[in-house]
């Protein structure tokens, strides 16, 4: 059993380097995460912050966590493209006839998601800095933002494989991310769902990305987070393992 569990591990993290090469040797991939967001924050906040009631003085501060999410949303197309790309030039069968562990293969491009994410929300976290974000949150409330983003983007990154596996064309792999990445924009993440309509706020409030950027905006700004974080948790957990289940049948429908 311990043999099987270090060949596991052995072969995904060969899949993860296989994978971070191609990232590297493409930059553009992080930088193209990273300038919407960024494109997004500037906007808002030099051109749209002054017209926006949020009960704060400082804007950055109210609209990073939701940016940060759009970022992660954005970021994770790449993975279905990768997956996608995989797929059509056979690569995955091709690593299927070798001795390597199957779900290996998947958990290689699933952690490259996590690692070029987090390198894109450094990138965006640095520019909210120079913008004037200040946060008076300690480590543990630190570790904890990036504990509710890994998480989410594990469960984002798990809806894109289902997305690379199953599509029948390129613009099919990515095309899933565009909800995702417009879905901040009916949450709490830019204005207060209080001056929403009833059924547009009813909506926000019960959906989870209100729920993740209130629990990291009550985090970085060192206020009691409330039930706001277990139902964030909940939301992430829930959609990561049933899109993980769903991406395991379709992984192995391929690989059958």
């Amino acid at each position: 059993m311990e043999t099987v569990k270090n060949h596991f591990f052995s072969d995904m993290g060969v899949m993860l380097g296989r994978s971070m090469r191609h990232i590297f040797r493409s930059m553009d991939t992080i930088i193209t995460v990273c300038i919407t967001p960024i494109a997004m924050m500037l906007l808002f906040v030099y051109v749209f912050g002054g017209a926006i009631q949020t009960g704060t003085d400082n804007y950055v501060n109210y609209l990073l966590p939701g940016i940060l999410l759009m970022a992660i949303a954005s970021g994770v197309a790449y993975v279905a493209y990768r997956l996608f790309m995989d797929k059509q030039r056979g690569i995955i069968e091709r690593f299927h006839s070798m001795p390597i562990s199957r779900s290996a293969v998947l958990w290689g491009h699933v952690l490259t998601s996590v690692v070029s994410n987090v390198i894109s929300l450094v990138v965006i976290i640095l520019v909210a800095l120079i913008m004037g974000f200040r946060s008076s949150a300690g480590v543990l409330q630190w570790l904890a933002v990036a504990g509710i983003l890994v998480l989410f983007t594990l469960a984002l990154t798990w809806v894109a494989a289902i997305a690379g596996l199953s599509a029948k064309s390129v613009e099919g792999a990515s095309a899933f991310s565009y909800p995702l990445i417009f879905l901040p924009f009916i949450s709490s993440a830019f204005v207060p769902t209080d001056s929403m309509p009833k059924v547009v706020r009813a909506f926000a409030e019960n959906q989870p990305v209100t729920s993740i950027v209130e629990s990291i905006r009550a985090l970085l700004s060192g206020q009691p987070v409330g039930n706001d974080i277990w139902i964030a948790l909940g939301w992430c957990v829930g959609i990561m393992l049933v899109a993980y289940i769903f991406a395991m049948r379709a992984f192995k429908r391929i690989a059958a």
